[in-house]
């Protein structure tokens, strides 16, 4: 016992040991990648997701004044809430504009100088709804399905030049995202959902995307149990899956009836 006990025990500690050295040398690596790195932000209020010519016209500024840009996030975004029979095309297309054309109209502007340079990091907060689809979001959660597309294809194509992409997909955030959400005649929603209210802070959330730039993740999912479970039944069991989003909209349904 006493053997077996003073031989586990090196072990232990040395695993320890490398466990803490691997995790100082990561976190020395992602101060160094992101030390000086000239980091571009788009967001809704500025106009960025609003159409493609604005996108093109902020990227020029942008290489005009510093040159180049190492670390791209594209964070712009509108919600939305509404039934498919009662949402006309407008809606549905100003949706797709900013969450979808966007970022894809801002990451090619940007994409030439980064290739050239062959060197650059692409960063888009996609959404949990870009990979499970929840009744009465068909607007927000299709942009965000075309959006995780889009920058799947981009990171394969941009491997040979060594440009990174990370898609980033979060759940609940405490933001103003449902407030500022469009409805079915383009309307503002105007409600803090409860969700939305009992759900991640920005500061944890920007945290997350920091460290996943850091470490080059290619992917990551911000969510909690009951959302990343979704996830993964979409794929392995469609037919549960489809029931149980069935049953959700008949229950949201009846509270918006009552």
């Amino acid at each position: 016992m006493d053997l077996t006990f003073t031989a586990i025990v090196p072990l232990l500690l040395g695993s320890v040991g490398l466990f803490a050295l691997f995790r100082l040398l990561q976190r020395m690596r992602m101060r160094a990648y992101l030390q000086d790195a000239v980091v571009v932000i788009t967001g809704a209020t500025s106009g960025l997701g609003k159409d493609n010519g604005n996108s093109l016209s902020a990227a020029e500024e942008i290489l005009k004044c510093v040159g180049h840009v190492d670390i791209l996030i594209n964070n712009a975004g509108i919600s939305y809430r509404g039934t498919i029979l009662d949402t006309g095309m407008d809606v549905d297309k100003k949706v797709m504009e900013t969450n979808y054309f966007g970022p894809i109209a801002f990451t090619k502007a940007l994409l030439p100088s980064m290739i050239k340079r062959q060197q650059g990091h692409i960063v888009v907060i996609s959404s949990v709804q870009g990979k499970i689809s929840i009744p009465f979001r068909s607007a927000y959660a299709a942009s965000k399905h075309a959006t995780q597309a889009f920058f799947d294809c981009l990171r394969a194509e941009m491997e040979q030049y060594e440009i990174d992409v990370t898609v980033v997909s979060p759940g609940y955030i405490q933001t103003n995202l449902s407030v500022n959400a469009v409805t079915a005649d383009g309307s503002r929603y105007g409600v803090m959902d409860k969700n939305t209210i009992e759900g991640r802070t920005a500061a944890e959330v920007a945290q997350v995307v920091l460290n996943a730039v850091g470490q080059k993740k290619k992917e990551v999912l911000i969510a909690g149990l009951l959302p990343s479970l979704a996830v993964y039944l979409r794929t392995l069991s469609p037919r549960l899956f489809f029931t149980f989003m069935a049953s959700r909209a008949r229950k949201e349904r009846k509270v918006k009836d009552s």
